[in-house]
């Protein structure tokens, strides 16, 4: 990873944080982004202490020229971009299908699945034409599996894992390899909001064959393994960090 040229959506808080940090400890280069200004610039200060060259961009991931600029600066500033981890997401609103709306579906797939389709469609313009680079874009077990009072968070990642799978295809040959990472129940904010608490962070953890909640340090390392030329050979493929939840 040593100079590796990173960027990193949804960066500020959770597994992007996480994620993040650990490609700073790898001797990697990092753009962070996000759209909190003074959380993005106090991750910076962090990275740098860790002796990464690192840069905040706020940008929102729903629009097409905000994510332009993000890809054209990040370019500007590092000379190239060899990995992206798109992590920018959202749980949406809970709740069964009847208490959906045409406004709950846009805000979780406008930032999923959106999101995650601009972010690809900016870095492969750059990765191609380098003839290199990894993609890593953040799924979850709800990506494959159903969920009840999850119903429209569960399909924007089944179609982030469909994204995945048709881009890594696309580019076969190209030298880019495209993958994701699919977390099973995480210990973050977005959890606590999901679950409504330690009581619902607890039936999770029930529900886990490890039986307990999985720390975002565990994810980020699998990330940064998918990433790196260790794993060479892999593309198109969903690699479940999860407890074994989906095994079941």
């Amino acid at each position: 990873m040593s100079n590796s040229v990173v960027l990193i959506t949804g960066a500020l808080t959770g597994i992007g944080r996480a994620t993040a940090l650990a490609f700073a400890r790898q001797g990697a280069n990092l753009v962070v982004s996000g759209r909190r200004d003074e959380v993005g610039h106090a991750l910076v200060q962090e990275l740098r202490a860790l002796g990464a060259q690192a840069e905040f961009i706020n940008a929102d991931v729903r629009d097409d020229a905000q994510v332009q600029q993000l890809i054209d600066q990040t370019v500007s500033r590092f000379g190239r971009l060899d990995i992206a981890v798109n992590n920018a997401g959202t749980e949406g609103q809970p709740g069964p299908v009847g208490q959906q709306t045409a406004e709950s579906y846009a805000a979780t797939f406008d930032t999923n699945v959106l999101g995650t389709l601009l972010s690809m469609k900016h870095e492969l313009r750059v990765m191609q034409a380098q003839g290199k680079g990894s993609i890593i874009n953040i799924s979850s077990t709800y990506g494959h599996v159903g969920a009840g009072g999850a119903s429209v968070y569960a399909a924007s990642k089944h179609a982030v894992e469909g994204l995945t799978k048709s881009a890594a295809l696309e580019v076969a040959g190209s030298g880019v390899r495209i993958n994701a990472v699919a977390p099973g129940p995480v210990d973050t904010g977005m959890l606590d909001r999901f679950t409504g608490g330690p009581d619902g962070k607890a039936y999770m953890a029930s529900i886990v064959p490890m039986q307990r909640i999985g720390q975002v340090e565990e994810i980020a390392r699998a990330i940064v393994f998918v990433a790196s030329d260790e794993a060479s050979f892999i593309t198109g493929h969903i690699l479940n960090v999860d407890g074994g939840k989906s095994a079941q």
